[in-house]
Parts: C-alpha cells; sequence; structure tokens
C-alpha cells in the first residue's frame, strides 16, 4: 500500500506540474500578457486616415502595455480581406485589428459572402477616432451654399459626376447615402483610391464627392476645392468656416467615418480589459489626442468608446447602412 499510494502521489504531482506548464503555454495568461510584439492589423494602405489613426494610438499603446504594437497593412475589398484575416488569428490578444465604417458597418450590405458578421465575429475593444465627413465640389460649381448645391445635384441628374473611391471606401458610402437623402442620381465615377478622385475633383473633371475631413481639409484650406458642408453636429476646429449639414440645412445627414479597435472573438476578458485599457490611456494623453484633433478628427468621450457602445455602435450602423446601399445597388430609390 505504501509503494501505490507513494506511487499515486508522484504521479499527481507529475500531472499538476505538467498542467502548470500547460497552463503557462495557453493562448494568454493575463497575468503576465503581452509577453510578446501584438499586431494592429489595418486593412488599408498606409498612409490613408485608419492607418494614421492607428499609428498615432498603437504608439501610446505600447508604452502603456510594455510591447509594441506592430502595425500590418492588409489591403482589399474595402477593407474586408484585412478584417476577414484578423478575424480568423486565434484570440489570444496578439492580433487585434483597426476597423471603420465601411468594413464594420457598410461591409455586409456591398460583399456578397462575407465571411464575418461585424456584430458577432469579434470581441469590441474601443472606439479610437471620429473622421467626420466633408460634402465637397469642384472649385468652381456655381453654387453658393449647400441648399443651391443640392438644388443643382437634385435637377442636373446624371449630367452631375460625383467621384468615389470604390466600392467599400468612405467616398462611396457616404456618397450614396447623401444621394439618397436628397433624392438626386448623379452618375457614378469610381477611382482605385481618394488621391485620384482627388486629383480630378481639383482638375474639375468631377463635381463632387463626399469624403473624410482627414482626406480633404488641405485641400480645402488651399482653396482648390469648395465644401459646402461637414456633417457633424458641431463645426470642426480643423474648418471653422465650414457650416455642419444641420446649419446649411440638411438636419438629416449627419455621418463620420469612425475607427475602432476589434479582436477576434473569444478573447479572455482579463486580456481585453488590458487592451481597453491601454487605449483609453492614449485617448486621454494630451499628446495623442492633439495629433488626432490637428488631423481634423474627433476623440470620443469616454463613455462613447467603451466596449458596450462600440457593439451599439456598429449593430446601429449595419442597421443604417444595409438599406441604403442595398437599394442602391438594386437601382430603387
Amino acid at each position: 500500500m505504501k509503494i501505490t499510494l507513494t506511487r499515486g502521489l508522484r504521479s499527481l504531482s507529475l500531472a499538476a506540474a505538467f498542467g502548470a506548464v500547460l497552463g503557462l503555454a495557453g493562448p494568454a495568461r493575463a497575468d503576465t500578457y503581452p509577453q510578446r510584439p501584438i499586431t494592429m492589423v489595418v486593412p488599408f494602405a498606409a498612409g490613408g486616415p485608419t492607418d494614421v489613426v492607428a499609428r498615432i494610438v498603437a504608439e501610446h499603446m505600447s508604452r502603456s502595455l510594455g510591447q509594441q504594437v506592430v502595425i500590418e497593412n492588409v489591403t482589399g475589398a474595402g477593407g474586408t480581406t484585412g478584417i476577414t484575416r484578423a478575424a480568423q488569428a486565434a484570440p489570444d490578444g496578439y492580433t487585434i485589428m483597426m476597423g471603420h465604417m465601411g468594413t464594420h458597418g457598410a461591409a455586409p450590405a456591398l460583399f456578397k459572402g462575407l465571411k464575418y458578421d461585424p456584430a458577432k465575429s469579434f470581441d469590441p475593444i474601443g472606439m479610437a477616432a471620429g473622421t467626420p465627413i466633408v460634402i465637397v465640389a469642384r472649385k468652381d460649381f456655381a453654387a453658393a451654399d449647400l441648399k443651391a448645391f443640392i438644388a443643382a445635384v437634385k435637377s442636373g441628374g446624371p449630367s452631375i459626376n460625383q467621384a468615389h473611391a470604390g466600392v467599400g471606401s468612405v467616398s462611396h458610402s457616404t456618397g450614396i447615402l447623401f444621394d439618397a437623402k436628397v433624392g438626386a442620381k448623379p452618375t457614378l465615377v469610381v477611382y482605385r483610391g481618394t488621391g485620384p478622385a482627388l486629383n480630378d475633383l481639383m482638375a474639375g473633371q468631377v463635381d463632387f464627392m463626399t469624403d473624410q475631413i482627414v482626406n480633404v481639409a488641405p485641400q480645402i484650406t488651399g482653396g482648390t476645392i469648395k465644401a459646402y458642408a461637414i456633417a457633424t453636429p458641431e463645426r470642426s476646429p480643423a474648418l471653422p468656416d465650414v457650416p455642419t449639414t444641420r446649419e446649411a440645412g440638411l438636419d438629416d445627414y449627419e455621418v463620420s467615418a469612425w475607427n475602432a479597435v476589434f479582436a477576434p472573438k473569444g478573447l479572455p476578458k482579463e486580456v481585453a480589459a488590458k487592451l481597453e485599457a491601454a487605449l483609453g490611456k492614449a485617448l486621454e494623453d494630451e499628446t495623442t489626442r492633439k495629433r488626432i484633433l490637428d488631423l481634423g478628427g474627433t476623440v470620443p468621450a469616454s463613455a462613447e468608446r467603451g466596449p458596450a457602445a462600440l457593439q451599439t455602435l456598429v449593430e446601429s450602423e449595419v442597421a443604417r447602412w444595409t438599406p441604403v446601399l442595398r437599394a442602391a445597388a438594386d437601382g430603387t430609390p
């Protein structure tokens, strides 16, 4: 009996030790996370608004977490290629992503066979920034204000050319929403990116577009394009002379191309809490905030940027964009 008991205890001890080793090697130990660099997938090219916001936020998060948050740009299909790849990563806190209005709001209506559900395939970490939408036109467009501009666009029909940076882009989705709100049916001119679209707008080859303030503010202040309104409740410090859509007479067109941090579904709660805290510290940092605000972006208040608020936003954005974009695809008003 003594030999049997001793061997049994020894077996139990070995099993316990082996279990402890397995625990240390598991997907995420919250008390030691992170132990290596974290990859933040950005589903757009380097230098774009989402990439710029991601790099600003990641820089401060790296300091808070004690490990580098490395940006990986994975482009294609309106941002859905990168988000799909990140969604399929292990939910261990070492792969996160910077999603936005298109990838987590408009995508279900635009891409058949989408391999993720914006509301169910992710653990939301928090909002990072908003990038307001501005209605802009070629500098010699005759309308003096937004009401006259809307009237001209409506009466012009297909003779009015509206630029956008490709299906799934912010300028595409917000432009379709604008057309639906005002009852316009312009000719849509598709470009491979915002840069070419803006170049033609400045050259007067197209009439107007809607896009993020980060992309168009320099051209507006430089006088190479004309701004009619910004689609936010309040004016932007970056463009103080541009009225809001509400001020200009378009009450129900308020839209921002928000950016937010997500993780693959199944992230341990303690790891999620560490990421949320690091994001929160970044957005409370004055230098980080200033860098976002100087771009024309907005920094969400603490009550508006947590996981619960972000989950609610994603659900509401899918509900908002789906009928508008599907109706446009079907050719219905």
